[in-house]
């Protein structure tokens, strides 16, 4: 599949009134063309005068394609719908944040693609390093001696390039770093006097093809003969499928390597889709944390096979507790080449028998030819879901909705409420999911939900996001860019008017000192008066839906959004959920429907 040809069709285009022929050329002009050199597809931007300069060689020495600017209301929203474009199409876009103030605005976001693990190519720019060429007061706060500190602890690599030569070598080694495994945001500063500067001739570009990241490191041979010895020969072989490409031939390869082992397979809810979730060998429903039922048969395990999963250390504690893993763990990843100490996103350490530093896709074909074929064992067969509670609209009735308005198309699901169980709905495919936003940051998902929709537009597959109403709130002004630029997807927000999780988390404070557990609501409601989201879409030229209150009204709801999308709209709908979760039911008591 040509990522090219799928994912990077043009959106709607701004163009502008075409330039005189140019006879001089300036900093930012070259800056410009590296980036087209790079096959940057699309710039999300919010703008600022730290960056005119390139701002102005993107529009009038560019003509605004090869990048195209995404103009964004907030530098949280361009970074984010970089990172969901990066999470859908597997290729890095660009996002552009004004001076030392963007850089903090698009802070959270940055750390969202970082534990992600997703390449992001940020650039910012700063007031002239040049103090006697600042004009007075402003470019004075918007210089810092040190810009890129304000995210050197999450992003992969950063600078401030102070020539132009230096900014060609600055963006090929970001690109580079950014796509090289583990992947992440990388940051370049670009100083307002270097871009404003009057260059003569365009200094010659790099030749990009020699700037490339790497091919996918293999792991040693003798570590993979020790391996597929310890999963030949196990008994009850578990494989955790976590981090993986949206890769198609990966998918089948994970798929085959199950079969041919007979391992039980669990996976991720926090991930996108990397295993079918409806085949016999997936063994619960894709969650965040385990149910006691799947601790039990994770216990039982002799051999764990862990493919860049998250929290291999957690998952395995949840299984034995404070006892010592039972099981051979062999790990497959190359995440520890990201770690530092700033942040702990690393999870803790787990106890390894065998560790491949590499990804999930170089060594997965490597065990399967490897590995001996293992007896088939008997499938598990869950019982089915238990009936929702009628009349009451909840997550799980949206989600019933939601799969029979579905049914036989092409979904990618971009966004899932913390109060979805991953029983809900089935993945068969690299793009029936993409996980979420990595870090926790809330108000991620409409700019995600974008990023992802911007990569699917024009293949016939129709984006949806389930998202929280805080999510939506704090994230909602990305509709706009996705409205302006011709950018269709639909967002149900389960709105039950509450930052529901932080009550739950009242609730066991209050309990655990017995005191009043009714309080739980106050300063977590967001009612009184409640805010009309369907309103709210409306006045970003997205269509609006809701509130729906009744489950009689809900699926001509969807119905209704689908065919809005269909035709090319920006669709949300406002389904005012009852506040409550289910992600606790257990692989033995839940089937996963669709």
């Amino acid at each position: 599949m040509n990522a090219k040809e799928t994912f990077a069709p043009a959106v709607r285009p701004e163009s502008p009134v075409a330039s005189p022929e140019q006879k001089e050329i300036w900093g930012s002009d070259a800056i410009a063309a590296m980036l087209r050199a790079l096959d940057i597809p699309y710039l999300a931007l919010n703008p600022g005068a730290s960056y005119r300069g390139l701002h102005d060689s993107i529009v009038n020495y560019l003509g605004n394609t090869r990048p195209q600017m995404l103009l964004c209301l907030h530098e949280e929203s361009a970074v984010a719908i970089a990172q969901g474009y990066a999470k859908t199409s597997g290729r890095m876009m660009g996002a552009v944040v004004h001076s030392n103030v963007g850089l903090m605005h698009a802070s959270m976001a940055i750390f969202n693609a970082w534990c992600d693990r997703m390449p992001v190519l940020i650039l910012g720019a700063t007031g002239p390093w040049d103090a006697a060429k600042r004009r007075p007061w402003i470019d004075w706060i918007h210089t810092a001696s040190d810009q890129g500190a304000l995210v050197r602890d999450y992003t992969k690599w950063d600078n401030q390039p102070a020539s132009v030569p230096a900014a060609y070598e600055a963006i090929l080694r970001a690109a580079q770093i950014a796509n090289t495994a583990p992947r992440g945001p990388t940051y370049i500063n670009l100083d307002a006097a270097l871009q404003e500067a009057k260059i003569g001739a365009l200094p010659p570009l790099p030749d990009v093809k020699r700037h490339r990241a790497p091919d996918p490191v293999l792991p040693a041979a003798h570590l993979v003969d020790a391996a597929a010895k310890l999963l030949s020969g196990a008994k009850h072989p578990v494989i955790l499928a976590g981090r993986a490409s949206r890769s198609e031939s990966a998918w089948k390869q994970r798929v085959a390597l199950a079969e041919k082992l007979q391992a039980r397979v669990l996976t991720d809810i926090k991930l996108g889709a990397v295993f079918p979730t409806d085949h016999p060998l997936h063994a619960a429903p894709p969650a965040t944390f385990l149910s006691p039922d799947t601790a039990k048969m994770l216990r039982e395990a002799d051999v764990v096979l862990a493919l860049d999963w998250i929290d291999p250390a957690g998952v395995l504690k949840q299984a034995w507790g404070a006892e010592p893993v039972g099981a051979r763990v062999i790990q497959v990843s190359p995440d520890a080449h990201l770690h530092r100490g700033w942040s702990m996103d690393y999870q803790g350490l787990p106890p390894v028998d065998l560790y491949m530093m590499c990804e999930p896709e170089a060594a997965v074909p490597l065990l399967l030819d490897a590995v001996k074929a293992r007896p088939a064992a008997v499938a598990s067969n869950p019982t089915l879901l238990p009936d929702p509670a009628p009349d009451v609209v909840s997550i799980r009735t949206l989600a019933d909705a939601l799969n029979a308005a579905t049914k036989g198309m092409d979904v990618c699901i971009t966004r899932l409420p913390l109060g979805w169980n991953g029983a809900y709905r089935h993945f068969r495919h690299p793009l029936d999911y993409i996980g979420s936003e990595g870090g926790g940051g809330v108000g991620a998902g409409p700019g995600i939900t974008v990023g992802a929709a911007l990569a699917l537009k024009g293949s016939g597959r129709l984006p949806v996001a389930i998202m929280g109403d805080g999510d939506f709130l704090m994230g909602g002004t990305a509709l706009w860019t996705a409205t302006h630029y011709g950018i269709p997807c639909l967002i149900l927000v389960a709105n039950n008017r509450s930052f529901f999780n932080d009550e739950l988390h009242q609730e066991r404070v209050a309990k655990e000192r017995s005191r009043p557990v009714e309080n739980r609501w106050i300063g977590q409601r967001i009612s009184g008066p409640d805010i009309d989201l369907a309103m709210i879409a409306r006045a970003q030229g997205a269509e609006g839906i809701g509130p729906i209150t009744t489950v009689a009204e809900l699926r001509s709801a969807i119905d209704k959004g689908i065919q809005a999308v269909r035709g090319g709209a920006v669709c949300v709908v406002d389904v005012r959920v009852a506040p409550g979760y289910d992600t606790n039911l257990s692989a033995s008591s839940a089937s996963q429907k669709r």
